[in-house]
């Protein structure tokens, strides 16, 4: 990968930091030689900070640091766009990105998953799907089958408002022991486009 620092009298060139999975830009930051290579050597990304003088690696203080998952440099050579995992909020006002957006998929179910793990790892008593992980995983699997069967009753009437009720529990559960094996939805979809494609 041909980098183009000289073709600014600084050396930087602007580095965008987009979510790996999510696509969404959660930053930018200027990169000088020492900087990507420091990026690609620890796997953290590191800018060159203007204000500082020096290198500088996001979340070096608050341990929000961005995991790198990819690197491409634009067309003219000039500019690096940087595919990362973020561990926490990016900006430093505490948002999901410098532009103050939620940085997640536009897939509810993705945002569900999300929102499933954070409560895991909340106190038992403070919702019904900590509580859930608290008691284990005989019995989320044994309140999914519940449900199943609730769902398959459902399925034999035709209230179209309760069968869709039972379809949206059984899925929920579903999420909550995909996360208690530590597994996703991504995974299932994986196994499924594998499939596909036999």
């Amino acid at each position: 990968m041909e980098v183009n620092f000289q073709k600014y009298a600084d050396g930087l060139v602007p580095a965008i930091v987009q979510d790996h999975e999510t696509n969404k830009v959660l930053m930018l930051g200027f990169m000088n030689a020492a900087a990507l290579e420091k990026t690609q050597k620890e796997g953290k990304v590191c800018f060159f900070s203007r204000s500082k003088g020096r290198l500088w690696t996001k979340g070096e203080e608050s341990g929000h640091f961005l995991l790198l998952k990819g690197l491409a440099v634009d067309c003219d050579q000039d500019t690096l766009l940087i595919k990362a995992e973020p561990l926490g909020p990016v900006c430093h006002t505490g948002a999901d990105t410098c532009w103050n957006e939620k940085n997640y998929r536009d897939d509810f179910l993705f945002y569900l998953e999300q929102v499933i793990q954070s409560r895991r790892k909340a106190p038992p008593e403070s919702s019904y799907v900590s509580g859930l992980f608290a008691k284990g995983i005989n019995k989320i699997a044994q309140k999914l089958g519940e449900e199943a069967v609730e769902l398959v009753i459902e399925s034999k009437d035709q209230n179209g408002d309760l069968f869709l009720n039972e379809a949206a529990d059984l899925l929920f559960h579903y999420l909550i022991l995909l996360n208690a094996k530590g597994y996703n939805l991504q995974d299932v979809v994986n196994v499924l486009q594998a499939r596909h494609t036999k």
